[in-house]
């Protein structure tokens, strides 16, 4: 409805023509340079589909996802996939593997079994339904052998004993395998038939409701009888696959034969053959390998030799193999010597496109502008030492080397302060440290007098020493107790020293007027471990990069289902002596990049199990997608500012970031984090994931020294017992203060010769309130890689009544 009065234009309404500057053919050429513009369909045509194409749309993708799962169900295990590889994993000490291993053999007359007494396993070869299987049992107390064989499973299925379900061991596997990733799973209860019925069902209640908070939507299937057998076997082949992003995304196999050649060096070294079924991705025999748990190595051919699982129909001549192939079991630790005459070379290594073994840079010391010294200069030194060596008053029956370590009183305060500094990496409380060096020192002037005691008689009682051992331990771990707690009550606070200049003893600190918005240049100061590392320009880049060429699928090599024989170069021994003893044989194949250090950092969360005191530097074991480690890590709180505040201890209510040196690995990538007892067991401390691989990234750790106030005006207080000095309250009068109660202020100028402050703060301070002083310094890892993990001593397993709690083992 128009408004009366209102203005309508009429029919010759003047219409003026729009505007087409640039847009006539020959300057829009001339502008573009020769180049094409993309033909994409812009955001409005898809906004303006209808509702049909929508629905169209819409159906289609579901129906592509759809049959891209059908696929990938009919390719595991079927003639041109690799066999469907299941775990058995026991979760408590009466959980009958051996039974349920037994029924899974006796299935029908038609399959036909080929046992491995070297694993522990067996495989079933069905040519009426087209599926083969691979059973591989994992004892839950071996840690590493779970962990290892959960990497390249297809499926997980877990024995539980009908009453109790897990024990403690089964807990400690169950809270492994879900913080590393798992792949599908089926819950299996053999026995129980001894029980009356009407008890048989309250205990499978039972079970079934302890299982609900672990295992969410989980079917249990009672596994007594052949056709219960059955219906596992068809749960286990037609369920969704669970991915695992790290191991999807690179190729592995788990040896299925294994033959060692010695080198012509030594015997220690040489090639191993690895048989197996290619998985994940195509293999290419010019990347290189990771064999879980011994290092990088070198591939030099890749061999095709016959299947020894086929589901060819014509199995007679199989059968034969197979059945010779269990007689010299006990001769041919792998069964390849008589399948040699068929082997076919599938691809032979190329020097030029092979990747390097090379982890580290070499650093070149003419990069940072030094020379070495000239033999003047070094005749100067030696000569400036001998004078020093005749200066030094030793006492009798000191010998030259011992003579080396003394210094006379005028040295000995310029080398403390030197030591305080590199120490305080090492240890945080500052008046521990001094108390320390002045016990050490004590210690030295005393030796003499040691000396002349070693006569004495030792103690009588060994098992005294061994309790005061035990004892000792238990101190030191309330020592950390109460340092944890009192870094929880004073964060990052430490007394002054009193022996030592504070302006000397933080010299390698500075203040900040703003921890969040103050500039800190990442290549300021860079130890010299990062000379040695890789770094990327862009990483983010290089990671879409990388993946985008593997989805392509463009790489020549061995396709996934082959069964093939990897020639591992320089490979020692103690690899193939491990596969002797049933240890699984696994290798996975690194993307480029991936055999290089640099500086890796992972987010972390304590594990809810794990309640004692874990200090930045201590050595914990990394287990960190396929690989294993051992560092001394930082940890660091996780936020989205350019710099990250150092914690010193791990917080069981916050998220961590843990950064240490390591080889590069591409994210997503899962982590655990254990700590070793004196007993030799690993306790889960950690888990998380791979944040980033960055050497840019800050760590500043944060000193507060703290100081009273001893008389309150207005606006301004004398602050007293943070310094003890004049030329220290000078120092760091730039520096801004804070108090505890929020007051900012700053130094006004120094009060007589002991350290005593006249500050101004922007409001009256309270009588109990706290003078605070930030200081701030970079700090960086400590190169203390080691890829060689010791083996854990397996877990002493108790029973335990569901629902499960943990058990402290000794």
């Amino acid at each position: 409805m128009v408004a009366a009065g209102a203005h309508r234009p009429g029919p010759l309404k003047q219409q003026n023509k729009a505007h087409k500057g640039g847009k006539h053919s020959g300057s829009s050429q001339r502008r573009a340079g020769g180049r094409v513009s993309v033909k994409a369909q812009p955001r409005r045509r898809l906004r303006d589909l209808s509702r049909v194409d929508r629905r169209h749309q819409a159906l289609q993708l579901r129906r592509q996802r759809k049959e891209a799962v059908l696929a990938e169900k009919r390719s595991l295990g079927s003639r041109d996939g690799p066999p469907h590889l299941v775990v058995l994993v026991p979760l408590h000490s009466r959980a009958a593997a051996h039974d349920t291993l037994c029924l899974l053999q006796n299935q029908d007359s038609a399959v036909v079994h080929v046992d491995e007494g070297r694993t522990g396993g067996f495989a079933l070869l069905c040519p009426r339904l087209k599926q083969r299987w691979h059973f591989v049992t994992a004892q839950a107390g071996d840690l590493h052998a779970v962990l290892d064989l959960a990497k390249v499973a297809d499926s997980l299925l877990f024995i539980l004993d009908p009453a109790d379900g897990w024990d403690s061991v089964g807990e400690h596997c169950l809270s492994c395998l879900f913080a590393q990733g798992l792949p599908s799973y089926a819950l299996a209860v053999p026995g129980g038939t001894d029980l009356p019925p009407k008890k048989r069902i309250d205990a499978r209640k039972k079970l079934a409701k302890a299982i609900e908070k672990r295992f969410p939507e989980a079917k249990l299937f009672p596994l007594n009888t052949e056709q219960e057998s059955s219906l596992l076997l068809r749960h286990l082949a037609t369920q969704k696959q669970r991915h695992l992003a790290f191991r999807d995304r690179r190729a592995h196999l788990l040896a299925y034969a294994a033959e060692f050649v010695p080198g012509q060096e030594s015997d220690l070294v040489g090639t191993l053959k690895v048989s197996g079924f290619v998985r994940g991705q195509t293999l290419d025999v010019n990347s290189l390998v990771h064999i879980v748990g011994h290092g990088d190595f070198q591939m030099s051919q890749v061999d095709a030799p016959p299947d020894p699982l086929s589901l060819n129909p014509r199995v007679i001549k199989g059968q034969k193999r197979s059945q010779d192939m269990e007689v010299q079991d006990d001769d041919s630790v792998n069964g390849t010597d008589e399948m040699e005459e068929d082997v076919k070379v599938l691809m032979k290594a190329d020097p030029n496109k092979q990747e390097s073994l090379q982890s580290e840079v070499v650093p070149d010391p003419m990069e940072g502008e030094q020379t070495w010294p000239t033999e003047e200069e070094l005749q100067e030194a030696e000569a400036s030492l001998k004078a020093n060596r005749r200066l030094v008053k030793v006492p009798k029956g000191t010998s030259k080397y011992q003579a080396a370590w003394i210094v006379d009183d005028g040295e000995e305060g310029s080398e403390k302060d030197d030591d305080d500094d590199e120490e305080d990496d090492i240890d945080d409380d500052m008046m521990e440290e001094a108390v320390s060096q002045e016990g050490e020192s004590s210690e030295e002037e005393e030796e003499p007098a040691e000396e002349e005691c070693e006569t004495m008689t030792v103690s009588e009682c060994l098992r005294d020493d061994r309790y005061d051992e035990k004892v000792e331990e238990d101190e030191q771990m309330l020592e950390r107790y109460k340092q944890e707690r009192m870094d929880e009550m004073f964060p990052d606070e430490v007394d002054t020293p009193r022996d030592v200049p504070a302006r000397v003893r933080f010299q390698k600190y500075r203040g900040l007027k703003s921890f969040r918005t103050s500039p800190w240049d990442p290549k300021e100061n860079l130890p010299r471990d990062y000379a040695r590392i890789f770094q990327f320009q862009d990483f983010s880049r290089t990671r879409k990069h990388l993946f985008r060429q593997i989805e392509k699928e463009d790489t020549e090599g061995a396709s996934v289902g082959w069964y093939v024989t990897l020639h591992v170069c320089n490979v020692p021994v103690s690899v193939m002596e491990s596969f002797k003893e049933g240890k699984p044989l696994i290798l996975f194949s690194l993307l480029p990049h991936e055999q290089k250090m640099s500086v890796l950092n992972f987010l972390v969360r304590r594990h809810p199990s794990n309640s004692e005191p874990v200090r930045a530097k201590e050595e914990l074991i990394f287990h960190c997608a396929f690989r294993r480690f051992r560092a001394s890590p930082l940890f660091s709180q996780h936020t989205s500012a350019d710099k990250h505040k150092l914690e010193r201890f791990l917080r069981p209510d916050a998220a961590l970031v843990v950064t240490v040196y390591a080889p590069i690995t591409f994210p997503p990538a899962s982590v655990l984090l254990f700590k070793q007892r004196s007993n030799g067991m690993h306790d889960l401390i950690a888990t998380g994931s791979l944040l980033s691989v960055d050497p840019d990234r800050i760590v500043v750790k944060r000193l507060v020294l703290s100081g009273h106030p001893f008389k309150i005006f207005t606006k301004t207080a004398v602050v007293r017992y943070m310094f003890f000095n004049r030329e220290d309250v000078m120092w760091f009068k730039p520096v801004e203060l804070r108090t505890k109660w929020g007051r900012r202020g700053h130094i006004k100028e120094p009060l007589g010769t002991h350290g005593h402050m006249k500050c101004h703060f922007d409001g009256q301070l309270k009588s109990q309130d706290t003078v605070l002083l930030n200081l701030y310094k970079r700090v960086f890892p400590k190169w203390t890689y080691d890829p060689h993990v010791p083996e854990p001593v397996p877990w002493v397993r108790s029973e335990s009544a569901l629902p499960v709690q943990e058990v402290e083992m000794e």
